[in-house]
């Protein structure tokens, strides 16, 4: 049985292949999962139509993020902490630049995206990538700065 792949499925192909499998692991398997439908004209047709108003999507979200990066290219954020000698109580984390940002430049973006790979925990200018899209990355400058200082 022919069948059109919704899904990447390991060791058969991507989304939108047209593979042949056995009648029983389509029917009893990839069907009732909706990882596949069987392949037909009219399933052909309107996986063609779901593709390419996927690669609009695509194609808009990579140009919001470009967007957001021309915006956010030289943006720099000042998170104030309590400090003592260099080394800040507590760390500075996702939500704390996420939250800076929108109060600096009333801008919503995701925390998730934003790759910090362990909390800040010293005071100082630190670059911190985001990543809106997989193919855009904004950096970010971070300063961390002690409440007493200027």
């Amino acid at each position: 049985m022919n069948v059109i792949l919704l899904e990447p499925v390991e060791k058969l192909g991507e989304a939108g292949d047209i593979v042949r499998v056995k009648d029983g692991y389509a029917r009893n398997f990839l069907v009732p999962q909706g990882l596949a439908l069987p392949a037909t004209k009219s399933n052909q047709a309107e996986l063609q139509a779901r593709l390419a108003q996927r690669a609009r999507q695509l194609a808009e979200r990579k140009s919001d993020a470009e967007r957001l990066a021309a915006m956010l290219g030289d943006a720099k954020v000042e998170i104030r902490v309590k400090a003592g000698e260099g080394r800040i109580y507590g760390s500075v984390g996702n939500r704390d630049i996420v939250d800076a940002l929108k109060a600096a430049y009333d801008v919503e973006i995701d925390r998730r995206k934003v790759l910090l790979a362990e909390p800040i925990k010293v005071t100082g200018e630190h670059s911190v990538p985001y990543r809106p899209h997989p193919e855009v990355t904004i950096d970010l400058k971070v300063l961390v700065v002690a409440e007493g200082d200027a």
